[in-house]
């Protein structure tokens, strides 16, 4: 039976009758219908009653693995394109090893990125979806961009921005339950492919007895279909035990390829291993495949398989495979976790084993979403006194499991020795933000700047100042929203009577701003000082940010871990480990109040102890209120809610859509 393609129809806008290019590799089934610029990549499945129509918006491109299940529509507005990955435009463009579900409906213009889900009868409209978004079943995603790694739940609407900023990571379930649908499609292709060659189809009706598998499946998938315990058909190798295949999945997912070596007893006793034909694919059938014809080639061996970590150009998470005395595998399920891996392609963060902590991961995301790239520099204890650093590898890629896995690696391989990262302002080719990462004493370091915020910023480049990683942090938050950074100073005595000086600052740049601000640290050591942003545009001041107080070490009040004590922020003493919430803090109080009389919004954030190390903050909701005072009561409610997690306030500009301050005002 053919399948259904056809030229587009000649209409006002476009008179070139284009027609689908198909790759040869793919299977579409022939009640499924294309019409018009359609292109598909190798080994991708269109399921029966698919409609892909590029008769009014055009051209549509689906990437290579990804599957399109049955009765997926895509169309595309006539106006209105997106920016493939190749630069140019598209009606609807859909990247690799994506999943398209059954009645999903894609309409242009929108973008869906690599390894992304897209749930039963969801819909995506005139929206941009990152890399590894996982969006369930009967959603609605439209007029936003959704950052990459994002989970978007059942039944969301998401037609704001800041809802899609919102959106919490992935998880690892998540993630698996994706792959087991794309084993499951993987398989389907396979089948459908062999069930229209004859030369593949014949052998199977002849045998009668599905035990009896052909060559075809042996050669190209080599697994054999079983259910979990959700009901989930899944496809399972046959000689690898279970451990060692979510093992090979976890590897692959975290973007590792995967090598093999071997050995004889003799050999084993003195540790020389052989390779086995090395694994060019990524693809999860392909790879189990390699290693069990490895384990066969090799019966009465030892075999042992490992991660190799593209970037680091390093192995990881080493593990024996096969014992020649036949001895049950003692397969480690932490051994992945244990190693410096990067994170996965999805985007959620893997255990780190306190190599890059939570802080420092969010740092690096957020000089990545200001267009800086990322350099690292490591200097021995001699060479540190006297301020002689040397530079790593460069960090070549903008990708953030890249950049991690690059600064991993430069701690790693310089484990006794000061390491230091810091971003690279490519337009002004100037650094930004240098941060001690590493010390050779194994003492704490500060992820927002630590030692190393003093010659971040100093004016000299000696290490005099005295601003808190913290202040740092906010500085850079409100240059990088477009405002301008204003400090005000005062003695006890105008203190109390709400008498501010203004200490004048004329940067616009980070570094320049934090010159000024440690100056007037060290000037006013005995004053109360806070800093605050300006709103260029429309002529205004945001809410001020108490950054000193007198005999008390700088730090930014309410907003970050080394502000005031738990108390400051609205809590009462702790039992059982856990804090009480109590009354709002005087200062929180006034802070919600200056917000509320400038005309923003406030919305509440909240995260565990896991969440808040991978910066995976979940939404609280707005806090709805005529006034203040209403505004306060629903804050307070919120907070009686999260106790025991972290809680951040933040406030929004209704007209600009953007957020104008983020506050951490309850820490467990």
């Amino acid at each position: 039976m053919g399948i259904r393609r056809e030229a587009a129809p000649p209409t006002p806008w476009s008179q070139d009758l284009a027609e689908p290019a198909i790759d040869p590799s793919a299977y579409v089934h022939a009640f499924s219908q294309m019409i018009g610029d359609v292109r598909i990549g190798a080994n991708v499945l269109v399921a029966p009653g698919v409609s892909m129509r590029a008769d009014e918006g055009t051209p549509f491109r689906v990437g290579k693995d990804t599957n399109v299940q049955d009765g997926v529509v895509l169309h595309g507005l006539e106006h209105g394109r997106v920016l493939g990955d190749d630069q140019q435009p598209y009606s609807i463009w859909v990247g690799e090893r994506v999943c398209l579900t059954h009645k999903a409906l894609i309409h242009g213009p929108a973008y869906v990125g690599d390894d992304c889900f897209i749930g039963f009868r969801s819909t995506i409209f005139n929206a941009r979806l990152g890399k590894g978004v996982v969006v369930m079943m009967h959603a609605l995603v439209q007029d936003v961009e959704i950052p990459p790694g994002k989970f978007v739940p059942s039944g969301a609407v998401v037609t704001h921005q800041k809802q899609a900023d919102a959106l919490p990571e992935v998880e690892p379930d998540d993630l698996a339950f994706v792959q087991d649908v794309i084993n499951a499609n993987e398989a389907l292709r396979v089948g459908y492919v062999c069930a229209d060659d004859t030369a593949c189809i014949t052998p199977i009706r002849n045998a009668g007895d599905r035990a009896t598998a052909p060559t075809f499946y042996s050669d190209r998938v080599t697994s054999a279909f079983t259910s979990d315990d959700n009901g989930l058909t899944t496809m399972q190798p046959q000689r690898l035990n279970p451990d060692i295949v979510q093992q090979v999945r976890q590897l692959l997912s975290q973007g590792y390829r995967i090598g093999t070596e071997h050995t004889d007893a003799r050999r084993y006793r003195i540790n020389i291993w052989q390779t086995c034909s090395p694994i060019q694919s990524t693809r999860e059938g392909d790879v189990f495949s390699a290693l069990e014809n490895c384990i066969a080639e090799h019966a009465g061996e030892y075999v042992r398989m490992f991660g190799i970590d593209p970037v680091a150009k390093r192995r990881v998470a080493t593990t024996t495979i096969q014992r020649p005395d036949g001895k049950p595998l003692s397969v480690a399920k932490t051994s992945v976790a244990a190693a410096s891996s990067p994170p996965s392609r999805y985007g959620s963060q893997p255990s780190h084993s306190g190599t890059l902590s939570g802080d420092l991961i969010q740092q690096i995301r957020q000089l990545l979403n200001q267009g800086y790239r990322i350099g690292t520099e490591y200097a021995d204890p001699r060479r540190y006194r006297i301020n002689i650093w040397q530079t790593c590898s460069p960090v070549q890629s903008m990708h953030e499991p890249e950049v991690l896995a690059a600064v991993q690696a430069c701690m790693a391989e310089h484990g006794n020795d000061y390491v230091r990262m810091f971003g690279i302002d490519p337009v002004a080719k100037r650094r930004v933000t240098e941060t001690t990462i590493q010390r050779p004493d194994g003492r704490p370091v500060a992820a927002n700047g630590g030692s190393a915020a003093a010659t971040s910023y100093s004016a000299n480049g000696t290490t005099g100042g005295t601003a808190s990683a913290t202040v740092s942090q906010q500085v850079r938050q409100l240059l990088s929203q477009g405002y301008r950074v204003g400090i005000e100073h005062a003695d006890p005595r105008r203190f109390r009577s709400n008498v501010w000086q203004t200490v004048s600052v004329d940067a616009t740049h980070e570094s320049g701003v934090m010159a000024a601000v440690e100056g007037c640290l060290r000037t006013y050591g005995d004053d109360y000082i806070r800093i605050f942003g300006v709103d260029p545009k429309a002529k205004k001041r945001l809410s001020p940010i108490m950054i000193q107080r007198p005999g008390q070490s700088p730090a930014v009040s309410g907003n970050g871990a080394s502000a005031a004590p738990a108390s400051s922020h609205g809590h009462g003493a702790h039992r059982n480990g856990a804090a009480s919430p109590g009354p709002l803090a005087n200062e929180l109080v006034q802070q919600v109040r200056e917000l509320v009389s400038q005309g923003y919004r406030l919305s509440l954030e909240h995260a565990d102890i896991r969440r808040y190390r991978s910066g995976a903050w979940q939404n609280g909701g707005m806090l709805e209120g005529q006034g203040a005072s209403e505004v306060l009561r629903a804050l307070e409610s919120s907070l009686h809610g999260h106790s025991g997690e972290y809680v951040r306030l933040v406030g929004i500009d209704p007209k600009a859509k953007r957020r104008v301050l983020e506050t951490t005002i309850q820490k467990p």
